[in-house]
């Protein structure tokens, strides 16, 4: 099985893979002890995904009981980290993106896992691959398969990586040497505790998702008034805690791109389609776009920007109560003679108490 591990490490670095390491499919209790522990006490901010059943994300026999080996592979999303195009112009109020939502980073690590999986079954072995996958929580395993270690920011950091990665896993019957996990990690550093704007990470790999702003812009609803000053202009995901983490540094001054950056005026005009096509592999509740039309009124609200006044007037009187609410926020922080007009006529008409609680 030597012959056929280094052709899969090969196929899969060929592919695309930055790393390709192995590990066994046996239970990750710990992983699991310390899910239930964040679902108990609201770390989790109910989430879902692998939080929907812990036992099943980090048992990786329960849904597989023929697999034996876990393949893992990363793949780092930068220095390439790009964005897609809906009406960007560098002089108009924009909202960035985390870099790995910036593009579909998911797509090429699929392809290549695809591959390897292909590889195993040319072989006569059963092989699935599992890529965003809630019945396995992907670092775990890359932990496992020796690829990095458990950062005090709750990513893998993989050498010459740091946490700019992207991971999945094959898991097969193939019977495959493991590798041993790294003996390393963070040793003194905590740069990235101070560097969230929230406070989310409470101790060292441990995070309140509760107080993240990259699981606030993902959840529907309201967003609580303090988390929106701390969002400033983002329209999805957080890298703070990435940018601060030295093992990732040198990548990262190699990137160009600071990550995607969009035109709040053409967001706020996009249709559903547009939205939901132009941000495909984004995380939408229920692919929702008014998820993404909240956030873009928040990231208008704190850009004090009054040329989006006329856009997030029209937010104001949305059959949609949320945006109403968020609208009326934005107009409020914005401030000024046109959005105080706006207020006004709305506090006339608006019936929804919790819409009302804005415009007061």
């Amino acid at each position: 099985m030597e012959g056929l591990r280094r052709r899969l490490e090969a196929i899969g670095k060929d592919s695309g893979l930055d790393r390709v390491g192995f590990a066994g499919t046996e239970a990750f209790p710990e992983v699991e002890l310390s899910m239930r522990q964040r679902l108990e006490n609201g770390m989790s901010a109910r989430v879902g995904f692998t939080y929907s059943d812990p036992e099943i994300a980090t048992t990786p026999r329960s849904s597989f009981p023929w697999g034996r080996t876990l393949v893992v592979g990363a793949r780092a999303y930068l220095p390439e980290a790009g964005s897609p195009d809906l009406g960007q112009e560098p002089t108009r109020p924009s909202g960035r993106v985390s870099r790995v939502a910036a593009g579909d980073g998911y797509e090429p690590l699929r392809s290549a896992l695809g591959a390897i999986a292909a590889a195993l079954r040319a072989e006569g072995h059963r092989a699935e691959v599992l890529c965003d996958d809630n019945r396995l929580v992907d670092r775990a395993a890359a932990v496992r398969a020796g690829l990095g270690w458990w950062g005090k920011n709750t990513m893998v950091l993989i050498p010459g990586i740091g946490p700019w990665a992207v991971i999945g896993s094959v898991i097969t019957d193939a019977e495959l040497k493991p590798d041993e996990p790294l003996d390393r990690d963070c040793g003194a550093c905590s740069a990235c505790l101070p560097a969230c704007p929230t406070g989310a990470l409470v101790a060292p790999g441990v995070l309140d998702a509760e107080r993240c702003l990259a699981a606030w812009a993902q959840r529907p609803g309201l967003v609580p008034s303090e988390y929106r000053v701390a969002m400033g202009d983002r329209l999805y995901g957080c890298d703070d805690c990435l940018v601060a983490c030295p093992p990732g540094g040198k990548l990262l001054r190699r990137t160009l791109e600071p990550g995607g950056r969009f035109d709040l005026r053409s967001i706020l005009h996009a249709s559903d389609q547009t939205l939901l096509s132009g941000f495909a592999h984004w995380y939408i509740p229920n692919r929702d776009p008014g998820i993404v039309r909240r956030n873009a009124l928040i990231a208008a609200g704190n850009s004090s920007s009054r040329e989006l006044i006329p856009q997030i007037a029209l937010y104001a009187a949305h059959p949609d109560w949320v945006l109403r609410a968020h609208a009326a926020w934005a107009l409020g922080r914005i401030g000024g003679e046109a959005a105080a007009t706006v207020l006004d006529q709305r506090r006339s008409y608006e019936l929804d108490v919790r819409v009302r609680a804005e415009l007061f």
